[in-house]
């Protein structure tokens, strides 16, 4: 837009000369004046345009008069500047950066995952992803120190040594299973401290995928399978015992049951029902024969027999 002005400047002097040199023809004249006028109703436009700058969602605006970058910045929405200042966008959303073995994902296009080795020498793949964010504060040192390129010469180049330089402490098998949010820590811890101070703020470290050589992998798996068959097998003679436990309490209840019944049996009671027993028959129409022992205890034969 500073162009434009400038332009159209150089128009108007060329214009006002030409009128002057051609007083004496009235209608060339008047149009070089008509087309001076309109070269400065464009400068009042080109001014006008040159003062408001619209700075998008998630962006904040830096400001740069004649090469030097100023401190504040252009927040979202509508900002009215210095009509020679130029404004240059700077994103602050949340970002990912993805190093990954997969073709199809990641900055880099083909297999872009980390290379490294851990404490016990071994050659580990790691795909993971980084959040990060630019402080919006920060952003005119970022521009003034580093530029707009700063993910390529900041995040990418952190992002390697701390995925390198922390893996060299843990061995293969810790980082593929037990200590894997340790690492992820660690890194994060390193990755904070290559930012610190450069205007990047670390949101969270994503490790996507741990790949071990083929041996090592196999290992682990038959690994894990004999601890899940062991914890298999325990929970099996848990379940027995617990049977077993059932089994005796319920034989301690059926003998427990017995005994009670046969206290309970006395020759009275055998009178009695026998005495009932006898009461009943008397009200049946079938003739039967009703003998009493000597414990009043009566023996019946009907016409089938005893």
């Amino acid at each position: 837009m500073v162009g434009l002005i400038i332009f159209l400047v150089i128009v108007i002097v060329i214009l006002t000369s030409l009128r002057k040199s051609v007083q004496n023809n009235a209608m060339i004249s008047k149009a070089l004046g008509a087309a001076r006028v309109l070269s400065l109703i464009g400068i009042a436009v080109a001014i006008v345009f040159s003062a408001i700058v619209q700075v998008g969602p998630g962006e904040v605006g830096v400001q740069v008069l004649f090469g030097s970058v100023q401190d504040g910045v252009l927040h979202s929405g509508l900002n009215f500047v210095n009509p020679l200042i130029s404004v240059e966008k700077m994103d602050v959303k949340t970002q990912s950066y993805t190093m990954s073995s997969s073709k199809e994902e990641g900055q880099v296009k083909g297999d872009d995952a980390i290379s490294t080795l851990s404490s016990d020498g071994l050659t580990l793949k790691l795909d993971v992803t980084i959040l990060y964010r630019l402080s919006d504060s920060d952003a005119p040192q970022v521009f003034r120190t580093i530029g707009v390129d700063y993910v390529e010469k900041i995040v990418r180049p952190a992002i390697r040594t701390a995925l390198r330089d922390v893996s060299t402490e843990y061995a293969a098998t810790d980082i593929y299973s037990t200590k894997r949010d340790d690492f992820i820590k660690d890194v994060s811890k390193n990755l904070e401290s290559s930012f610190s101070g450069r205007g990047i703020v670390l949101e969270r470290v994503l490790l996507r995928n741990v790949e071990l050589p083929e041996k090592v992998r196999t290992a682990i798996d038959e690994k894990i399978a004999a601890e899940q068959k062991a914890q298999q097998m325990v929970y099996v003679l848990q379940k027995e015992r617990q049977e077993a436990e059932r089994k005796k309490v319920e034989a301690q209840g059926i003998s427990d049951y017995n005994r009670i019944v046969s206290q309970s049996i006395t020759d009275q009671v055998l009178q009695l029902k026998g005495i009932e027993a006898t009461l009943e028959l008397a009200k049946s129409s079938n003739s039967k024969m009703v003998i009493v022992n000597g414990k009043n205890l009566p023996l019946i034969f009907g016409q089938n027999g005893f």
